[in-house]
């Protein structure tokens, strides 16, 4: 079969902030893709702004780079397991890979997932040693772990091969040698290794249609759009094609737009062949893993597997006394159409309608995940309340189960007994632990989910934040019986409506952390600190001080109160209970008991503890 040598597929993949969209911009700069006059902002892939801020790619990018008559294209894929869904169809619509691992960390958790992806599709393997110049650098040990790390994941003898490209991407520098000395400013020998070591696509454009849907995009002018690969044939604008659906059937359509990629920019074109990557709009409905064929010959390729989702939550409109004074989107309606918006490109996202009005069940593949959809709506002034995370149960076998993650942490050497003992009150157990030299121990735990929801933080005071937590969903597993993993502390509620008051707060600081400061409105049943005990204390933080003809002798002006604590949209949801919700705006994250008014509160908990004693 002939093969399309002007052209190469690859997956660019790594662990969050190894440095792999930097060396996408690297790459565009010394192709020849880009005007002299374009200048390229840093990590140019990543253009959502939540991941500039992050420093995580979420969605996954195609752009394409021209060297002489050639072209790469080249797919960023996210590194964080939450987007996992994403990762498994990239792998199907490329025919290498560039492993990017930093040359000082390693190998780490995301990259082993990402790989194993990679590996189960027979994907040529090329990896790039970056950040060679980071002080403790040490590319040729980590060259060692990455050929472990293949040969651990099953990797074949091809694939074990792999050529090694040392570079520094900040710098623009690469070399096939580890010594430093040789680094030049180039991406010539990445641009080589690419045309020598991937394969070309086979040229097979003289036979009938195949172009299967991988990602989903949306657009207001043409509707939903599919990317994915030609893997046969070729399709024009115009042409009437046939799309075989999930469920088997067939329907017929129109193309009405064809798009091809160059450089950053996704540019309209006429007309697509076989090994291309490219996207189509002209049906509405089109969904990830359908394959558009000839109507004449209508031969699906198998469905692309997507991962299920692991945890879920409440989404429902925000009902609090302060609804209303901060966002645009307040009502129902609209916050059901934004949701259903987001299933148009998010297919590892499930949303369902309950029972209870204005209430939806959302589900999706982890903390991260169904945050970062939060916090996206929040940016685009919406405003909603959302229930404490909870993992999904299945039923396997017969077997109620729960999912279970991998959980490797990098922590220093005095931490480490205090992390083996948070982990194993989570019901975690450990398989592996070693010495990474430089004082810190790295330590591989398996880990139910839910011991997992709200652990970072408490991770991060553990190791005085100088610890690197990563977790990777690894399996359903049998459920661990007998044990609530929720949080350890109660909440102190606030009993009134008001303004907060530096002298309330003084009168109640001991009893806990503040989570509020002076001058903040608050309403009745907002939690307002964390107890430092485990029961709920209702109190009073708007009170203000009784004023009097007679001075005080240490006077007003020097009353202070200990710094109150700022939760984080993550650290909000981490701290919730089952009893609260987050009140989410575009201003304020709040966190508050589901039932406001105090009596009624206290009611129901005295009835719920009745009904378990009983």
């Amino acid at each position: 079969m002939a093969k399309r040598e002007d052209i190469r597929n690859i997956a660019i993949i790594a662990h969050v902030d190894h440095g792999k969209t930097t060396l996408v911009n690297e790459l565009l700069k010394q192709s020849d893709t880009l005007d002299l006059r374009t200048e390229l902002d840093d990590r140019a892939m990543d253009t959502n702004d939540l991941e500039k801020e992050r420093g995580i790619t979420i969605l996954a990018k195609n752009t394409a780079v021209k060297v002489g008559d050639k072209q790469i294209n080249i797919l960023d894929t996210p590194g964080h397991a939450d987007f996992g869904g994403e990762v498994e169809r990239i792998m199907n619509m490329v025919d290498g890979v560039l492993l990017v691992v930093d040359a000082f960390e390693g190998t780490m958790p995301q990259t082993r997932f990402v790989l194993k992806k990679a590996f189960e599709q027979n994907l040529v393997p090329i990896v790039v040693v970056n950040k060679v110049d980071r002080p403790g650098a040490r590319p040729s040990e980590v060259v060692d772990e990455v050929l472990d790390l293949f040969i651990e994941l099953g990797a074949d003898e091809e694939q074990l091969d792999f050529p090694v490209i040392f570079a520094s991407a900040m710098n623009g520098t690469s070399s096939l040698d580890p010594d430093l000395a040789t680094q030049e400013h180039t991406m010539k020998p990445v641009f080589d290794k690419v045309f020598e070591t991937i394969p070309a696509p086979e040229d097979n454009s003289d036979e009938p249609l195949q172009f299967q849907v991988a990602l989903l995009d949306y657009n207001d002018f043409v509707g939903r759009i599919g990317i994915g690969r030609v893997f046969r044939g070729k399709i024009k604008v115009g042409d009437s094609v046939s799309v075989m659906k999930v469920d088997g059937k067939a329907e017929n359509f129109r193309v009405t737009k064809l798009f091809g990629y160059i450089g950053l920019d996704r540019i309209e074109i006429n007309e697509a062949v076989a090994g291309d990557l490219i996207a189509l709009a002209g049906l509405n409905d089109l969904s990830v893993g359908e394959t558009v064929t000839d109507a004449a010959h209508p031969d699906a390729l198998p469905i692309l597997h997507i991962d299920e989702p692991t945890l879920q939550m409440t989404f429902r409109t925000n009902d609090s006394p302060f609804a209303g004074r901060e966002g645009k989107f307040v009502t129902s309606r609209q916050l059901e159409d934004r949701l259903n918006r987001e299933l148009q490109t998010d297919v590892s996202l499930r949303v369902q309608s309950t029972d209870v009005a204005a209430t939806w069940l959302v589900s999706g593949r982890g903390e991260l995940h169904l945050s970062i959809l939060i916090e996206t709506l929040r940016r685009e002034g919406f405003e909603l309340q959302v229930s404490r995370p909870e993992v999904i149960y299945k039923e396997i076998d017969g077997v109620l189960s729960e999912p279970f993650e991998v959980v490797q942490i990098d922590t220093p050497d005095e931490s480490t007994g205090s992390v083996i003992d948070s982990i194993a009150q989570r019901k975690g157990e450990m398989r592996n632990m070693e010495s990474t030299g430089n004082g810190t121990t790295r330590l591989e735990f398996l880990v139910p989910s839910r011991g997992l929801i709200g652990y970072s933080t408490e991770f991060m005071s553990i190791t005085r934040g100088y610890g690197i937590y990563n977790h990777t969903y690894e399996a359903y597993g049998p459920v661990v019986k007998n044990w609530n993993p929720g949080r350890h502390n109660g909440a102190l509620v606030s009993i009134n409506q008001g303004t907060v008051t530096t002298y309330a707060m003084m009168g109640v600081e001991d009893r806990g952390t503040l989570l509020v400061h002076p001058g903040d409105e608050i309403y009745e049943g907002m939690v307002v600190g964390i107890n430092s005990r485990d029961n709920d204390i209702s109190v009073n933080v708007t009170k203000a001080k009784n004023m009097t003809n007679v001075r005080s002798s240490n006077k007003d002006q020097t009353a202070s109160v200990k710094t109150p604590r700022d939760f984080t949209l993550e650290e909000s949801l981490e701290f919730l209970d089952d009893d609260e919700y987050a009140e989410v705006t575009p201003e304020n994250v709040r966190i508050r008991k589901q039932i406001l008014n105090t009596s009624e509160r206290e009611k129901a908990t005295k009835r719920r503890k009745m009904s378990t004693q009983g």
